[in-house]
């Protein structure tokens, strides 16, 4: 089936604004949410920054036995889930539980709440183990506690890809909802900023080592020198048009192509594989090159994959031929949950006819990119696409277009 499906709710959550509203002015303000992480103490540890939320108060925002059972991560998707359904003017009391469903990405799982229960495990023994500890932990906890508080009992399920995976969710929402249901919730939210999460990370050797928060990270810079990363991200609310005009739903956009690819074995000499998921996106968009009015870049952070980033849009659009930016360079990467952010901020572009700024680089004359940086770009705008990659190889693209 080739249904539209348009997106009806945002629910954000990010280092630099709580909420839709905060979040947008902030990154079009160019505020980042970068800074020395607080939540435990980095002086011993190699990297020291990351993108951290701030202010958000789980008690206050959730029903109280939530929070024995959920990790940090589950507390922020439960939350930016609500944000986004009220958002879409949808009540799940008021639709059919069959009806509707949840498909979110996930890179780490609950990484905070597996330390507690490992610490309470080898400090105190196997009896003070949470019973909690057999779901808290597991990168699909994020759907089926959404799907539990909301009642929902359509498709559910988690896709695993590191920072594409937010974009592979969405697109799997797609195709369950062309297949029959009317709404589904998707997106991401990731959050591993506690001491076991980050020496797991650290053990990837990406990690920007700077202490200064606003020269960390600096995709497409001559100085890049790794990431910085972060936690949050985006839930959204995807529905079958129709019904979601039939409810009198305001959509930001349709969902309108999608392409994903694996890179080949390194050292094999064969491309790497996101000029083709760009590619495909817009073939299964229906849209030429130059039909897209912005590029969201991924924004590795690093020489090489900036290198291939800038190729691939390059290639596909001519130098400087379209629009590029990359807002998170306001956030750090937020592995799964970063890629819907960026979808959130595409949207709410498309809304406003502004395409925020990418802040703190210098770009290198090297890439060939028309990147938006330190203001908002006022234009007039009527698609842009995503583009995200996942370590290990996954890319993949993402075609948006107002409706």
């Amino acid at each position: 089936m080739t249904a539209s499906v348009v997106v009806t709710g945002l629910g954000v959550t990010a280092p630099n604004g709580l909420g839709l509203k905060d979040y947008w002015a902030a990154t079009l303000g160019g505020k980042h949410g970068i800074g020395r992480i607080t939540r435990f103490d980095p002086t011993g540890y190699p990297a020291r920054l990351a993108g951290q939320i701030d202010g958000f108060e789980a008690d206050r925002l959730l029903p109280s036995r939530l929070l024995p059972q959920t990790d940090r991560v589950t507390r922020l998707a439960l939350v930016a889930a609500d944000w986004a359904l009220a958002d879409a003017g949808a009540d799940p009391a008021q639709l059919p539980e069959f009806d509707m469903g949840v498909i979110t990405a996930s890179a780490a799982g609950g990484f905070e709440f597996g330390q507690g229960e490992l610490q309470a495990l080898w400090s105190q023994g196997s009896q003070y183990v949470s019973a909690y500890q057999s779901f808290a932990w597991f990168y699909a906890v994020n759907s089926g506690q959404i799907s539990i508080r909301n009642g929902m009992k359509g498709p559910a399920g988690v896709v695993v890809s590191e920072g594409a995976g937010g974009l592979d969710a969405v697109a799997q929402a797609r195709r369950q909802i062309r297949k029959g249901t009317s709404l589904i919730v998707t997106g991401a939210v990731d959050a591993s900023l506690c001491p076991w999460g980050w020496v797991a990370q650290l053990a990837g050797g990406r990690l920007s080592t700077s202490d200064e928060p606003d020269h960390a990270y600096l995709p497409f810079d001559r100085d890049a020198r790794g990431f910085v990363p972060g936690e949050g991200g985006a839930i959204l609310i995807a529905e079958d048009a129709a019904a979601a005009r039939t409810r009198g739903a305001r959509p930001y956009g349709e969902i309108a192509g999608y392409g994903a690819t694996i890179d080949p074995r390194p050292g094999s000499g064969r491309e790497p594989g996101l000029r083709k998921a760009i590619e495909t996106a817009l073939a299964d968009a229906r849209l030429s090159a130059a039909d897209i009015d912005v590029v969201f870049a991924d924004g590795a952070g690093d020489p090489a994959g900036d290198r291939i980033e800038a190729d691939a849009i390059s290639t596909v659009f001519g130098d400087r031929g379209v629009p590029v930016t990359v807002p998170k360079t306001m956030t750090g990467r937020l592995y799964s949950g970063g890629a819907p952010l960026d979808l959130a901020a595409a949207f709410l572009a498309l809304r406003d006819g502004v395409i925020p700024p990418t802040v703190h680089i210098d770009p290198c004359a090297d890439y060939p990119l028309d990147l938006v940086l330190g203001e908002p770009r006022p234009a007039p705008l009527r698609t842009a696409l995503i583009l995200a990659r996942g370590h290990g190889g996954f890319n993949s693209a993402m075609a948006v277009r107002a409706v």
